[in-house]
């Protein structure tokens, strides 16, 4: 009878918890729980199919000593991070095996004949996770695409899509439905709309944009006013709840873009022809339109659905050719705009919005893909003139809908994007740190501090310490994400704001539009599931600056690998205990410096409060921002690593024009501690707080260059 009572009194106390498996180099498993310090280990035979990175159940069954560990198993998959994987084919007589790349931890994925593509042994495969055995507890695959091998960048692109969770292609429900959908527009349809097809209307984009979500209208009114439209692709019109679009489209959440490629959120058709704002093409849209005067003051606003026809499309480079010459197409409307624009922006910034600045890089691509030169990328008054008329749109659309009721007095359920205050302890050391350069913060009231942010950057402009005082107070900032919680955008100095102005690569900005129609009419259905749909919409958004990331970052490596044993100026961007990263000052391509690969007799400890490494008999500094000599030592396509060299003077300190003792090296050799090597060590069992800023390089904070980002 004991026997029984015992497990009785256990599953009283027992503890289930929500949270993401994650499983280290080793194998090790454990479930990391948000907002509990300590996480969960999970034993192989616990795992119950769940893979890195899955969204997980997991009741506790052992506990630990002494404030220790706990020990669980994992009781119900919530979400998978991703049903497809890429690896290599073993094909028998009626079936198959897609065995994964090495270190996924992940069984081999069994593909029965009826699933195989006529694929052939040895093959590389994207195959796609549609069931698990009762008994055997392994994976059933069929195979979506078999893959050129020989074509290795595009092999890499679409393991880094798949890896973060994104599928390559469309499922065939949704291609079914999308042809179902008329290019024609409907007569009836605009009678329903504000007919703008008249006005002045134009486009500005990158050179190289695929599709065209936004358009800008102009004219005249009475007096000193004039009538500015900012009208946006009506993806909602096509685009209806609860279809297999809308599901898929929920499912991506947005769009990521690669140097070489764009996958899109939404397939081809609406993405590039339907929604797509071409010129000479009537299109519709779901617009905010002011009535200003030549000095940005509003007068009155309109929202609502309507039909437009672009005069014109111009690339950002053209508009900026007209505002630096005067002269161009519809120069006069366009240099209007970019004085409302230049007006709005000093106001946001006189209101506390914070004006940092960051480098974003494009790389210029030869016909097989491979880079042949970066550039960094400038944000001129062209940028802005768009930037400041989308976020006008996005926070105008936020205030409306924040203003209505449902019900006792309450909110309608609605996609904000938000952004909270700085992280006070980050703000501490930040502003420790800023004081040793003569800057002083406010950091005691959220509105001085913007102010006293921004006279720091201005101050700083120009100076050695201006790279290393915008990238650390970008990091002391927390991240923008999308929520029902009307919180306000702290980096923009705004009390309301959404994004309302890119529903073709951003799912929030649908709903958005929905909301919005469903205010405008009257006739309100509030979403229960708004605040799961927004925290989904978070986790792609992050999922996808994670493959932007990784294939920059591929292209970074594939660049310098021609550069192996040369040398370059840099920055440092980023310490950690093990060594520290540099940045390249021309083309912005991060490597790390392991300091047991420095030829200096010195110890070196991390201090968080400096960001610096400091000689323990020395006392020399190495932080971000210092300015540094590099040589390229290894590119490690494969992982996707750069390592360098610090370039010394004699005695140990950095200098500009020093070799180093060792001879450089394409690839990892015995008896040399690579940087790997180091990056590995600091993956400690069960540490899985998060280190960001002491550890991830300042490329890790930017997006992809290619991706057409606007507000």
């Amino acid at each position: 009878m004991t026997k029984k009572k015992k497990p009785q009194k256990h599953s009283s106390q027992k503890k289930t918890f929500r949270g993401t498996v994650q499983i280290t180099r080793s194998g090790m498993s454990f479930v990391i729980i948000e907002g509990q310090e300590k996480d969960v280990m999970v034993r192989q035979k616990n795992l119950n199919t769940a893979l890195d990175g899955d969204d997980v159940l997991v009741d506790v069954i052992k506990q630990g000593k002494n404030e220790g560990r706990m020990e669980g198993v994992i009781t119900e998959i919530v979400k998978r991070k991703k049903i497809e994987f890429t690896g290599t084919l073993q094909v028998n007589k009626g079936f198959a095996f897609l065995v994964p790349e090495k270190g996924l931890f992940m069984p081999d994925i069994y593909i029965p004949a009826n699933s195989m593509k006529n694929a052939k042994n040895g093959d590389k495969a994207v195959v796609r996770v549609v069931a698990w055995g009762e008994k055997t507890r392994k994976p059933v695959g069929e195979i979506v695409e078999v893959l050129d091998a020989s074509n290795t960048n595009d092999l890499a692109m679409k393991e880094i899509l798949i890896e973060s969770g994104f599928p390559l292609s469309f499922p065939g429900e949704v291609m079914k439905e999308l042809a179902q959908i008329t290019e024609n527009i409907d007569a009836e349809e605009i009678k329903n709309r504000k007919d703008f097809r008249k006005i002045l209307t134009f486009t500005i984009d990158p050179v190289d944009a695929k599709d065209f979500d936004d358009a800008i209208s102009i004219r005249k009114l009475r007096g000193s006013w004039y009538e500015v439209g900012v009208h946006i692709a009506d993806v909602s019109h096509y685009v209806l709840p609860d279809t297999a679009l809308d599901k898929e489209a929920d499912k991506r959440a947005t769009s990521v873009y690669l140097p070489d490629r764009v996958l899109p959120m939404l397939p081809e058709k609406i993405s590039n022809e339907l929604c797509s704002l071409r010129p000479h093409e009537d299109k519709l849209t779901f617009s905010a339109v002011f009535k200003m005067n030549d000095k940005g003051e509003i007068k009155e606003h309109w929202l609502g659905r309507t039909a437009i026809h672009s005069n014109h499309r111009f690339t950002y480079e053209d508009v900026q050719d007209i505002i630096e010459s005067g002269e161009g197409p519809y120069q006069d409307e366009v240099l209007l705009l970019n004085n409302i624009a230049q007006t709005l922006r000093k106001q946001r910034f006189e209101n506390g919005a914070i004006n940092f600045s960051s480098q974003e890089v494009r790389f210029q691509l030869d016909e097989n893909a491979k880079p042949i030169g970066i550039v960094v990328k400038e944000s001129k008054e062209a940028h802005q003139l768009i930037e400041e008329l989308m976020l006008l749109a996005n926070r105008t659309v936020a205030e409306y809908v924040y203003n209505i009721r449902i019900g006792t007095n309450q909110h309608v359920p609605f996609p904000y994007r938000v952004h909270d205050t700085p992280d006070e302890e980050k703000l501490k050391v930040f502003s420790g740190f800023a004081r040793k350069f003569g800057h002083k913060l406010e950091i005691d009231n959220p509105d001085k501090l913007a102010r006293s942010f921004n006279e720091m950057l201005q101050l700083a402009h120009g100076k050695p310490e201006q790279h290393v005082l915008e990238t650390l107070g970008i990091r002391t900032m927390a991240k923008a994400a999308y929520t029902v919680d009307d919180i306000g955008h702290y980096g923009l100095g705004f009390d309301h704001y959404c994004h309302f102005t890119s529903p073709i690569r951003r799912y929030p900005d649908v709903l958005v539009h929905r909301v919005l129609q469903q205010c405008l009419t009257h006739n309100i259905h509030p979403d229960k599931q708004m605040e799961k749909k927004c925290k989904h919409s978070s986790e792609m958004e992050r999922k996808a600056m994670d493959a932007e990331r990784a294939a920059n970052k591929y292209k970074q490596v594939e660049y310098m690998q021609q550069y192996i044993g040369e040398e370059f100026d840099g920055v440092v961007s980023g310490v950690a205990h093990f060594g520290f990263w540099v940045e390249t000052v021309d083309t912005k391509c991060e490597g790390l410096v392991s300091i047991h690969n420095m030829s200096t007799k010195d110890e070196f400890k991390y201090d968080e409060n400096e960001y610096a490494l400091i000689g323990m008999f020395t006392g020399k500094k190495i932080r971000i921002g210092d300015k540094v000599r590099i040589q390229v030592v290894a590119a490690n396509l494969v992982k996707r690593q750069l390592d360098y060299d610090l370039i010394e003077e004699d005695g140990g300190e950095p200098g500009p024009f020093r070799k180093p003792a060792r001879k450089p090296a394409a690839t990892d050799k015995p008896g040399r501690k690579s940087a790997a090597a180091d990056r590995k060590e600091t993956k400690t069992k069960g540490k899985k707080k998060d280190t960001s800023d002491k550890k991830k390089p300042a490329s890790a904070k930017r997006q992809a260059s290619s991706s057409r980002k606007k507000p």
